[in-house]
């Protein structure tokens, strides 16, 4: 089975930035809760520090659907998208390494 990973790229409403960083983490904590295999990471784009990006990888595809079919997980996205412009999720999976 390939490894599963989630990756998101969050544009940030000018000044909002630490708020999303707190906000990101509750969501990050929800993670922990309900599958993640390793830590989730938060980048911030160095060109662009309203573009955040981040990513965490799964146990499985399945953990990722109950996690963002979850009620907890669409109530901190709700709070998120209030510091947000947009938002990308997208579900991955690793096809090589080197």
């Amino acid at each position: 089975m390939a490894d599963t990973y989630t990756h998101s790229v969050w544009t940030v409403k000018p000044g909002q930035e630490d708020e999303f960083v707190r906000r990101w983490l509750e969501l990050a904590e929800l993670g922990e809760q309900m599958g993640l295999s390793g830590p989730a990471r938060l980048l911030r784009d160095r060109d662009n520090p309203h573009v955040f990006v981040s990513f965490g990888p799964w146990q499985s595809l399945e953990k990722v659907a109950r996690w963002r079919s979850s009620a907890e997980f669409h109530h901190r996205i709700s709070r998120l998208q209030e510091v947000l412009d947009g938002f990308e999720p997208r579900t991955l999976e690793q096809v090589t390494e080197s």
